[in-house]
């Protein structure tokens, strides 16, 4: 009998959240459909940048880039990106390429010496200071560090010759080319003058930021404020 009675139970139990179900999958589509927004779709020829169908691989190309032809000394020069960007080069460079530290066809027009005579931009200043510190080894067994790296220094080198670090131009420099494969709607806003043709980065400028241990040295109210956090600590600095 007890068995009986338990088995009626659990039916009962069954029918009413059958019931509850029901109603709620009778209610909930309704409700559903007064704060639904729809939602634009996007068909697969309009996805990326390549605007063709993701299933045909025959007839896929992309945008084609005409990179200028004109010989040195006669292209038209772009303006730079933004402050100090590296220019781009306004003239072909076939048979230039690639650049080694022993065969530089580009410092033949444009080495600081020879620039103002064939019109060409003259490789600036910070291209002839040696930023790598030269360490010595004494006596083929001791290696001594000529800067502090706990205090930030750095080396700064005049030199007269190209520095090692800048000889490969190709490595920030690059041709300039017409067609845009994504539109470009960012406009620079150059803090020198003529910035969008001449470099700023020279002079007193080429070593701001760069005296981290000097008088120029200050501590903030964030470095404050994140004076013993997770990053590290100020110690003594947080005191002054």
């Amino acid at each position: 009998m007890k068995t009986l009675s338990i088995i009626a139970l659990g039916a009962a139990t069954t029918a009413l959240l059958f019931v509850g179900c029901n109603e709620t999958s009778q209610v909930e589509p309704e409700a559903h459909a007064q704060t639904h927004v729809p939602v634009p779709s996007i068909s697969e020829d309009e996805l990326g940048l390549r605007k063709t169908s993701i299933e045909d691989e025959h007839n896929v190309s992309s945008t084609k880039t005409n990179y200028s032809q004109t010989d040195p000394g006669s292209g038209h020069k772009f303006k730079r990106a933004f402050q100090d960007a590296p220019p781009m080069i306004p003239h072909s460079t076939e048979g230039m390429l690639p650049i080694t530290i022993n065969n530089n066809q580009c410092i033949d027009c444009h080495s600081v010496e020879i620039a103002a005579d064939v019109g060409a931009t003259p490789i600036p200043s910070s291209h002839y200071t040696n930023f790598r510190p030269q360490h010595q080894l004494l006596q083929g067994e001791k290696f001594v560090k000529t800067i502090d790296n706990m205090k930030n220094e750095v080396s700064i080198k005049k030199q007269e010759t190209l520095a090692g670090a800048r000889f490969n131009c190709s490595q920030c420099h690059a041709p300039q080319s017409d067609g845009q494969l994504v539109e470009n709607t960012f406009e620079p806003e150059y803090v020198a003058p003529e910035g969008d043709d001449k470099s700023a980065w020279d002079g007193d400028r080429l070593l701001r930021g760069l005296d981290t241990v000097g008088d120029v040295s200050f501590v903030t109210e964030d470095d404050l404020q994140n004076s013993d956090s997770k990053a590290g600590s100020l110690g003594d600095a947080g005191q002054h």
